[in-house]
């Protein structure tokens, strides 16, 4: 006899009311509660989930501060404890940590008990070489589950882990990680994406002729390429076959509360990527917060969430790699896919993921919201691959989803006999690995709109005055700390960087850089970046890595770019170059530059149109105008985004009003 389901949000809100006497007539007050106790509130989430410390905490919230909160002083905590604690019960039900596949068809099994084998044995290695707590481990890997017991085998030693996409140019990865010189190097030896072998042992000897601090270095042979090309290095698949007593009796290490678990990467507008450096212990919370009670994923071989099965399609270099992974740490098993999702060139095909999810029984599908618009503009039909009535929710984050796409998807799941698909949008950040906007199994849905406010995340809209609005566009605010916030930025002497990045225009308050609307019923919807920040497909990226890599052919003299995020359409991301004199933008100038792009950073990068001008407008201090000009070509008049008298060139304003004229026209 099956036993009916329950959403996860449902079973929490039992739980308060049985365990702590709290009960809410809507999810507005259990909203407002969770940011008006906090101490309370995150206090249940760390009991509700079960997490263990060998020592007790202090206090909740110690100090409360932005930055600088103290959360949980006194309690030790290990991001690897808390995912091979479920290794006996799950696999005495008979489920599988992981399921992947890759764009050559080739699917593998990874079970709980040989992740943990896998895990100790990699561990022990490093341990070996002389790793020690805090020391960096420097990863260059595709979305495989070799790279996920990599982490795990990092950080169960305290080091701390940081991850670059093989599909990143050797200067992207080499932004990222000189700054944290790490100890150790993870590389593989190529990876397979849109069809094509790609060849990644010339960057490895790349990265480890920057990177003077690297003393070991593993290689994966992804591919099985021929080793010989580059030095002497140890093998990663041999490191994980190791057996023995000491793999059995091997632990992760309990670690403080606010230990760093990884550094991960958000690109402003200027200067070199930053650096964010987490914690052990507020990821914990905020992961397992969001995925359960929030994206309603539950524990695999629990009786109400039996089997259940997370895919969250990204590539390593975006934090939702992070957010998939995140699904160990409360017994899910985790599906996912190492390849190009839209197939080849030669062989266009958005199936790929659908008929991975159908064949091993996907019950929550995530990707970013660009895919699903795709999937609907291919004209693709779901109702050929029946196995897909197993999901119960889609996800989407990186950028805001269309009505027409989400209606799109609730059609094709009705033609598969799901009545009304649960699509859960959600809105958050690589600087601290959550979202601040979400979804609830339980709220009403409306298509183009997300469905709530996270619990525990004080999230307004601020008007221009800095006062909160509802039913109006204003900039997203975070008023009070949760608990992943980044511990702060690496190599960041006084939190300048961090300060400036969140801090600048309100202190002691977050700002995100969205525009945010709140409905009076309390739904959400996100207008795109309030800065100039690129975020192309869920990977955000600072417009000075584009420039330097377009700037570094002879022939471009200057370069400004703009990411336009339309509300219910595709984004467009224009590039205005100045050419030296005598030189055309042709069509062979346009292939030099986009390849500039996608050679030193990602094809993700390339514009959706490159326009030669005759000037780029900068202020009296030199820096250029993006924010204006993303402004005006989302249709503010020129006399509301930009002071004439505050440029250094006004006059080459006009051509840009010309270029907007015309966008708003063809549009």
């Amino acid at each position: 006899m099956s036993v009916p389901y329950v959403p996860q949000i449902r079973r929490y809100q039992d739980w308060l009311r049985t365990e702590r006497g709290l009960a809410f007539e809507n999810y507005q007050a259990l909203w407002e509660w969770s940011v008006r106790d906090l101490e309370g509130f995150w206090q249940s989430i760390w009991d509700y989930l079960g997490l263990e410390s060998p020592t007790p905490h202090a206090g909740v919230l110690v100090e409360e501060k932005m930055p600088g909160a103290r959360w949980f002083e006194g309690a030790r905590v290990n991001y690897a404890r808390q995912v091979l604690r479920h290794v006996d019960a799950a696999h005495a039900a008979g489920l599988p940590a992981l399921v992947s596949r890759n764009e050559k068809g080739q699917q593998r099994e990874l079970s709980w008990p040989e992740l943990r084998r896998q895990v100790a044995s990699v561990a022990l290695h490093l341990k070996e070489q002389g790793l020690q707590p805090g020391d960096r481990v420097a990863a260059y890997l595709p979305n495989i589950p070799e790279a996920m017991v990599a982490f795990l085998a990092v950080v169960s030693l305290g080091g701390i882990w940081s991850i670059c996409a093989p599909d990143m140019g050797t200067n992207a990865v080499l932004d990222r990680f000189k700054q944290i010189d790490p100890k150790v190097l993870i590389a593989c030896d190529g990876v397979s994406y849109g069809g094509r072998d790609h060849d990644r042992r010339p960057i490895i000897a790349e990265l480890e002729a920057a990177l003077p601090t690297v003393k070991h270095v593993l290689v994966l042979r992804n591919l099985g390429l021929d080793s010989g090309q580059l030095p002497p290095h140890a093998d990663l698949s041999a490191a994980m076959r190791r057996q023995g007593p000491e793999v059995d009796a091997f632990e992760p290490l309990w670690l403080p509360f606010d230990h760093p678990v990884w550094i991960v990467y958000s690109s402003g507008t200027t200067g070199l990527p930053k650096p964010i450096v987490h914690g052990h212990g507020g990821i914990l919370l905020v992961m397992l917060m969001m995925c359960v009670l929030h994206n309603d994923i539950g524990c695999s071989y629990d009786a109400n969430s039996r089997g259940e099965r997370y895919l969250w399609y990204s590539s390593t270099g975006w934090v939702m790699w992070n957010a998939q992974m995140a699904g160990l740490l409360n017994g899910t098993t985790c599906c996912i896919y190492d390849g190009n999702p839209a197939g080849s060139k030669d062989k266009p095909d958005w199936g790929v993921l659908w008929r991975f999810a159908a064949d091993v029984g996907v019950t929550f599908f995530g990707a970013g919201a660009a895919y699903f618009a795709n999937c609907m503009k291919a004209g693709l039909d779901l109702a050929q691959w029946p196995g897909l009535k197993s999901v119960r929710a889609l996800g989407t984050t990186g950028s805001p989803l269309p009505e027409d796409v989400q209606r799109w998807g609730v059609a094709q799941f009705r033609r598969l006999g799901v009545p009304e698909i649960w699509w859960c949008n959600i809105s958050g950040g690589t600087d601290f690995a959550g979202a601040f906007i979400g979804g609830n199994r339980e709220l009403p849905q409306v298509p183009g709109e997300m469905q709530c406010r996270m619990l525990g995340c004080a999230v307004e809209a601020w008007n221009e005055q800095g006062q909160p609005v509802i039913g109006e566009v204003g900039e997203l605010v975070c008023t009070r700390p949760i608990p992943s916030m980044p511990l702060h930025f690496w190599n960041d002497p006084g939190n300048q960087r961090y300060l400036s990045s969140y801090f600048d225009m309100y202190p002691g308050i977050w700002r995100h850089g969205d525009w945010l609307r709140i409905t009076p019923e309390g739904g959400c919807v996100i207008y795109g970046r309030s800065d100039a920040t690129i975020n192309r497909h869920g990977l955000r990226m600072g417009t000075a890595e584009i420039y330097s890599a377009v700037e570094g052919i002879p022939e471009v003299l200057d370069s400004m770019v703009v990411d336009l995020e339309y509300l219910g359409r595709a984004s467009y991301m224009p590039l205005f170059v100045v050419l030296r004199p005598g030189v055309v933008l042709d069509e062979a100038m346009k292939a030099r530059i986009a390849n500039a792009i996608r050679t030193a950073l990602s094809p993700r990068f390339v514009p959706d149109e490159i326009v030669q001008v005759a000037e780029i407008p900068r202020t009296l201090t030199g820096k250029k105008q993006e924010l204006p000009i993303k402004k005006l070509m989302l249709g503010q008049p020129i006399e509301k985004v930009v002071n004439r008298d505050a440029m250094a060139n006004p006059g080459c304003l006009e051509a840009y009003v010309a270029f907007a004229r015309s966008r708003g026209e063809s549009s």
